[in-house]
């Protein structure tokens, strides 16, 4: 689903909130990892058009930019999941995902349902 690149700005953006690609650049810079800033800008791109990242157009010296935020990954992961399964077994492989997680205890299926809110 994502590139070991993409997982890295990704990651980045998500500790640190919003950013440009010149300072998740420099975020990553400082965790030792060197790419270049069109790299970055590239990454950022593709992650936009996949819907894990959302942007908004400011003002800076010489024109503008673009501003990044990380949206609820999980949430996006689950639901590109539950696509292949769907697609992949049909309507079997979805009841049988059903059943799986009725069998999950409710303390476990609570917490989940905690993590993919925030």
């Amino acid at each position: 689903m994502l590139g070991s690149l993409e997982s890295e700005v990704l990651s980045s953006l998500r500790a640190g909130g919003t950013a440009s690609a010149k300072e998740l650049r420099e975020r990553l810079e400082a965790r030792g990892i060197r790419v270049a800033y069109t790299t970055v800008a590239t990454i950022l791109s593709r992650l936009h058009s996949k819907g894990f990242v959302r942007r908004r157009r400011e003002p800076c010296q010489g024109g503008a930019r673009y501003v990044y935020r990380a949206v609820d990954f999980e949430r996006k992961y689950l639901r590109h999941m539950l696509k292949g399964v769907v697609a992949l077994f049909g309507p079997t492989g979805v009841v049988h995902l059903s059943e799986e997680l009725d069998r999950i205890r409710p303390n476990e299926r609570t917490g989940a349902r905690r993590r993919a809110r925030n």
